[in-house]
């Protein structure tokens, strides 16, 4: 039986935070610390939390199909009231490792927002080194709206990326395995070598 979605759920997070005055409410996740080629994606969403504005089947994006995730990011993009996306090459991730890439990923997509955060929320233990209040949620892309949008926009982004990569580099079919490890992309590593996307320290082995 399909789960329906569920507002009270989705956003008891948010809710707890705006009774204790808490305004502009950020979510903030990151795609693609496991790949072996591309950037990781940071997204960082402030999305207005009033019934009417709320956008159904918001979720962890790795729940959703593609296609209902490319309806939900336009959507997300149109309603917020202020977004960023922010990508950290495969190069910066190979000099200060993918932690402190991902984090360093975070720190500018929420700096770079246009409005300034009261508080942040991003996904598992994360901590990041920004000026305003933070809590980590274990599991936030599936229990916090705002993070579950996050981690939309940032999937979508860069799905999107990866789709341009792979014109770029046919070999690889990054198209198909966005920048990760599956048997086809190692064997095509093995044939081909590295191109210049991949991450030197996440391929040693190959």
């Amino acid at each position: 039986m399909k789960k329906i979605w569920n507002a009270e759920e989705k956003l008891k997070i948010e809710r707890e935070l705006l009774q204790k005055g808490y305004r502009y409410i950020v979510g903030v996740d990151e795609v693609g610390r496991g790949p072996l080629a591309g950037p990781v994606v940071c997204a960082a969403v402030v999305m207005p939390l009033d019934e009417g504005s709320l956008i159904e089947g918001v979720d962890d994006s790795k729940k959703l199909s593609e296609k209902k995730r490319e309806t939900l990011s336009a959507l997300i993009k149109e309603r917020a009231i202020a977004y960023t996306v922010y990508e950290v090459s495969e190069k910066t991730i190979d000099e200060i490792n993918i932690l402190e890439a991902t984090r360093l990923g975070m720190k500018r997509a929420v700096e770079g927002l246009s409005v300034t955060p009261d508080v942040v929320l991003t996904d598992g233990n994360m901590t990041i080194d920004i000026a305003y209040p933070q809590h980590s949620v274990i599991g936030g892309d599936a229990l916090s709206y705002s993070i579950g949008a996050a981690s939309i926009v940032a999937k979508v982004y860069r799905d999107h990326l990866m789709d341009e990569f792979a014109k770029e580099y046919p070999a690889y079919a990054f198209e198909k395995n966005k920048g990760y490890g599956t048997a086809a992309h190692i064997q095509a590593i093995k044939e081909q070598g590295l191109c210049p996307i991949h991450r030197r320290t996440f391929t040693k082995k190959f």
